[in-house]
C-alpha cells in the first residue's frame, strides 16, 4: 500500500508540474490585438463657428400716454393684430384740483370781460348807427368785445381739456384716446383697467400700456467670442436652430458685427446681428434662444476620415494602415497631409486613397473570437 501511495502522489506531482508549464507557456504567448479597419469616405466639410442668442423683432414699439390719468378702457391684448392709428386704450384724466380751480377762476374772469366789452359794444355800435361817434371809435370797441368773446372761448376750451382731455370743437382730436404708432401683434399689455398711468415727458419716459412689434421683420442677436469675431463678416450665410421648434432650421444673414466687445464671465464678448429670412406662413415668437451656425469655410466632396484616427509626431500627422489581412493585420505608418475640419472629420488631401484599411479602435477579444467562430 505504501508503495501505491508513493506512486500515486509522484504522478500528481508531474500533473502538476506540466500544467504549471503550460500555463506558463500560454501566458507568454503573445496575443494578436485586433483593431477595426475603416476607409476613407468622400463627405462634405463645413467648419463653422457658434452663436447664442436670442430672436427678436427688429422694431418693438413702447406706446404709452400722452396724458396721465387712469386706464378707462382696454381696447387690445397680446397677440392681437393691429394696425397704425388703432385705438389701444382710453385715457380717464383726474384733474389736479389746483389746476382745475385756477381753470374755472379763468372763464369766471373771462365772462365778466366779455359781458363789459358785449355791453361797450352794444353801446357804440347805436352810437355809431346815429352817426355820433367815427369808425375808429367803434372799431376799438369792435376789437375789444371780439378778444374778451376769443378769451372766454380759449377759458372754456381749457377747462374742458383739464376736466376731459378734448374740447368740444375738436372731439376727435384728443390725448385721451391712445393709439398705435406701427403696423404690427401686440407683445404684451403690462397695465391693466384702473392702473394709473403717467404721460411721456422730457424728465419720464412714462408707463408703458403696449409693446408692439412687426413680426414679420425678425432679427437674432447673438454673441461671438473674439477668438472667433475676426473669422466672420458682415453678409455671412447663417443657419439658426430654435430650441422650441424641432427639426426645423432658419435661414439668416449677418448684418452687423459690434466694433467693441464687451467683457462677460471673463471672456471677451462681441455682439452679432443677423436678419432672419422667414418663408411663407412661418411664425417665431419674440425672444426664443437660438443657436446661430456661421459657416467659416466648406468644402463638398473631398476625402475624409474620422479626426481621431490621427496621430502626430512632432508637426506632422499620420495614421496607421493594415498592409496585411483581418485575420492577420500588419500595420505599417503613413504619413498624411490634412486640410480642412468640422471637428468630426478632417480632409485628407495626400497619403491615403479610398481602398485603404486606417486602423481604428481595439477589438474586444470575445467579440473577434465569435466572429471567427461564426465564419467557421
Amino acid at each position: 500500500m505504501k508503495k501505491v501511495f508513493r506512486i500515486l502522489g509522484v504522478v500528481v506531482l508531474v500533473a502538476i508540474f506540466g500544467g504549471t508549464l503550460f500555463f506558463l507557456y500560454n501566458k507568454s504567448k503573445k496575443k494578436t490585438d485586433y483593431f477595426e479597419n475603416k476607409n476613407p469616405f468622400y463627405s462634405d466639410v463645413v467648419m463653422k463657428t457658434v452663436a447664442t442668442g436670442s430672436v427678436v423683432p427688429r422694431f418693438e414699439i413702447e406706446i404709452v400716454p400722452q396724458v396721465s390719468g387712469i386706464i378707462d378702457e382696454l381696447f387690445v391684448e397680446a397677440g392681437d393684430k393691429i394696425s397704425k392709428g388703432q385705438v389701444v386704450a382710453r385715457i380717464k384724466i383726474i384733474p389736479d384740483m389746483v389746476t382745475l380751480n385756477s381753470a374755472e377762476t379763468r372763464v369766471n374772469r373771462a365772462k365778466i370781460g366779455f359781458e363789459d366789452a358785449q355791453i361797450d359794444y352794444d353801446r357804440q355800435q347805436k352810437l355809431f348807427d346815429k352817426e355820433v361817434i367815427s369808425y375808429e371809435e367803434f372799431k376799438a370797441a369792435k376789437v375789444a368785445y371780439d378778444s374778451a368773446r376769443e378769451e372766454l372761448t380759449a377759458a372754456e376750451n381749457n377747462l374742458e381739456l383739464i376736466k376731459n382731455g378734448v374740447t368740444k370743437k375738436a372731439a376727435t382730436a384728443t390725448n385721451t384716446l391712445v393709439r398705435s404708432t406701427i403696423n404690427g401683434m401686440v407683445l404684451d399689455v403690462p397695465v391693466e383697467e384702473g392702473n394709473s398711468v403717467i404721460q411721456a415727458n422730457t424728465f419720464n419716459a412714462g408707463t408703458t400700456i403696449a409693446s408692439v412689434a412687426d413680426m414679420s421683420d425678425m432679427i437674432f442677436e447673438g454673441n461671438v467670442d473674439e477668438t472667433e469675431v475676426g473669422k466672420i463678416r458682415e453678409g455671412m450665410p447663417i443657419e439658426l436652430e430654435i430650441g422650441a421648434i424641432d427639426k426645423e432650421k432658419f435661414a439668416a444673414v449677418l448684418e452687423y458685427i459690434s466694433p467693441k466687445g464687451v467683457e462677460e464671465n471673463g471672456a471677451i464678448q462681441f455682439e452679432i446681428k443677423a436678419n432672419v429670412k422667414l418663408k411663407e406662413g412661418q411664425f417665431i415668437r419674440a425672444g426664443y434662444s437660438a443657436n446661430a451656425n456661421i459657416v467659416l469655410e466648406r468644402k463638398d466632396n473631398v476625402m475624409v476620415i474620422p479626426e481621431g484616427l490621427l496621430q502626430f509626431e512632432n508637426d506632422s500627422s499620420f495614421v496607421e494602415v493594415n498592409v496585411g489581412s483581418a485575420e492577420e493585420p500588419n500595420y505599417e505608418k503613413r504619413w498624411v497631409h490634412t486640410g480642412l475640419s468640422d471637428g468630426i472629420n478632417i480632409e485628407i488631401t495626400e497619403g491615403l486613397k479610398a481602398d485603404d484599411k486606417v486602423k481604428g479602435e481595439k477589438i474586444d477579444p470575445k467579440k473577434v473570437q465569435e466572429t471567427q467562430a461564426n465564419n467557421g
